[in-house]
């Protein structure tokens, strides 16, 4: 897999037709925040013809609204005066915590404590599922311009998540009775060859963690390098990896991030899947709606319907949370239920598997039902479809409907309702 460095994606756009301008800005949102791009997206998932307004270019490829003004103001400054590599670096660690390099939480309260030591690269949000981020596999085949994990990628240690012991690990699930899934994340544990994922997971395949029920793979490599499960060279050991999982009685799910119609289009992405399916593993599919890419209800609606034709399970539409380039790409909470509604009513009960929209806070994954009129006062309608706290799961409550809020922390309670924060 070819992945180009910074000079050559430049040299790329240049060559495209992208203006000297564009490359400027270019440079200053990309010594913020990450920007990688390998070759199966270049030339097979953007339309150049149509950049910057195609919607894989907007995905993938910096814009500078991806900083608020004042920020991109301050680092076009240093790079117009010429200044060094380092003095540019501080001053992108100084603007990190701006942009809210770790949402919900993630940091303060989802990591667990072993043996009175913080367990780093382990997240712990809910009872049943632990997420692990191997260390091998903090960073992607391309990244997208919204990922709330971009902090995994800037080389901040300070904010990043990695996990380098997997015995630590297995100890924690040892003495963590109520968990039953584990995910491994990142990053992209798809980014890591066979055998380094293999070490990761076998110790799960011990009789002794059978309560263990699901092991579930959070990847976008099936949009942005479906290689990886059909000609890579290792592409077989992982697929056998899979069928060892489900042989031993437990559970594979591919936690897919889809975030367009045309991520699916290639013949290369249907064979992949085809061949994950095979094994016995199932894939589901998630994505926030994000401006500029996916925010029309037909977009919804098409990437549904062909998810199952190809035998994938649409499985949630996620609110853009608010971390680093929310304010370029989020779409306020009432457009994004609308853009919800219409895709659903446009396919069948099939379809209609995806949850949505939700918002994964701090208090837990929060759906956002609908907005009602309740004795003169028009509200959200809001649901915890995970929690914290289990005993809160399934909880309802009620948010002053604001037109232009565009996450959880925006609203304000209504109706005396209990609030999860």
């Amino acid at each position: 897999m070819r992945v180009y460095s910074h000079e050559r994606l430049e040299r790329l756009a240049r060559d495209r037709g992208m203006p000297e301008e564009y490359l400027r800005e270019l440079r200053v949102v990309s010594s913020v925040l990450p920007f990688k791009v390998n070759q199966y997206v270049a030339d097979e998932l953007i339309d150049w013809s149509a950049a910057p307004d195609d919607p894989i270019f907007r995905l993938t490829f910096p814009h500078r609204d991806m900083l608020p003004p004042d920020i991109f103001d301050s680092m076009s400054a240093l790079h117009l005066a010429l200044a060094p590599a380092d003095v540019i670096r501080k001053a992108a660690r100084e603007v990190h915590d701006r942009l809210n390099p770790n949402p919900g939480d993630q940091l303060d309260a989802n990591v667990p404590t072993h043996e009175g030591q913080p367990l780093t690269g382990v997240q712990h949000k809910y009872a049943e599922t632990v997420l692990v981020f191997p260390s091998q596999g903090q960073t992607c085949h391309s990244y997208c311009g919204y990922c709330f994990r971009w902090s995994q990628f800037v080389g901040n240690a300070d904010i990043r998540q990695a996990a380098s012991d997997i015995s630590r690990v297995v100890s924690y699930l040892s003495g963590s009775p109520a968990v039953t899934d584990v995910l491994f994340t990142g990053g992209d544990p798809m980014i890591m060859n066979a055998t380094v994922l293999d070490r990761w997971v076998a110790p799960l395949l011990d009789p002794a963690l059978e309560r263990i029920r699901t092991i579930r793979f959070g990847t976008k490599a099936l949009s942005y390098w479906p290689a990886r499960f059909t000609t890579d060279r290792d592409a077989d050991d992982v697929l056998r990896m899979f069928e060892r999982i489900v042989a031993a009685g437990r559970h594979v799910a591919v936690m897919a991030h889809f975030s367009h119609l045309r991520e699916l289009e290639n013949p290369a992405v249907r064979e992949a899947i085809r061949r994950i399916r095979d094994t016995g593993a199932v894939i589901r599919a998630q994505a926030p709606v994000i401006a500029h890419v996916n925010d029309r209800a037909q977009d919804w609606a098409e990437m549904w319907q062909r998810l199952v034709e190809l035998g994938v399970v649409p499985y949630y539409m996620f609110v853009e949370r608010d971390t680093g380039a929310h304010s370029y790409f989020s779409v306020p909470l009432t457009r994004v239920l609308h853009i919800y509604t219409e895709a659903v009513r446009s396919v069948s009960g099939l379809a209609r598997t995806a949850r949505g929209p939700v918002m994964s806070a701090a208090p837990g994954k929060v759906l956002i039902d609908g907005i009602a009129d309740i004795g003169g006062t028009e509200v959200f309608t809001l649901r915890l479809l995970q929690a914290r706290d289990p005993l809160l799961v399934g909880r309802q409550f009620f948010a002053h409907h604001d037109p232009g809020a565009e996450w959880l922390d925006d609203l304000r309670p209504a109706l005396g309702s209990w609030w999860p924060v």
